[in-house]
């Protein structure tokens, strides 16, 4: 059962993040696209950073605490999938207050 730690983490973040996309109809999914080019060009840079500590020895992932399922360059899926679920996670919170309190978002971006 500890092999999905990690995956149990992520599965947690997404859920106490995702319900604002459909209690308060923020329209994050509608947007998927531009969610995409938020979020993967980072995404990528993290990734080259963790392949190259790997390489290096550096860094490293606890075994017993992932499922074992190797992306290239060594890298587990769950950090894969960190690097997406993590940031959208940010943007539904970030959304969802922003429904809620829409002054924040004309202050903050001028909208």
């Amino acid at each position: 059962m500890k092999q999905w730690s990690y995956m149990a983490m992520l599965i947690f973040t997404f859920c106490g993040s995702a319900w604002l996309e459909i209690y308060l109809k923020t329209g994050v999914l509608r947007r998927i696209k531009r969610v995409a080019i938020s979020v993967l060009p980072i995404s990528a840079l993290f990734l080259a950073w963790d392949a190259y500590a790997i390489a290096q020895g550096h860094w490293f992932f606890d075994r017993e605490q992932i499922l074992g399922i190797y992306g290239p360059f060594n890298i587990p899926l769950e950090e894969y999938l960190f690097f997406m679920i993590i940031p959208m996670a940010a943007i539904f919170t970030i959304e969802g207050v922003t429904k809620v309190k829409p002054h924040w978002r004309k202050d903050e971006f001028g909208e």
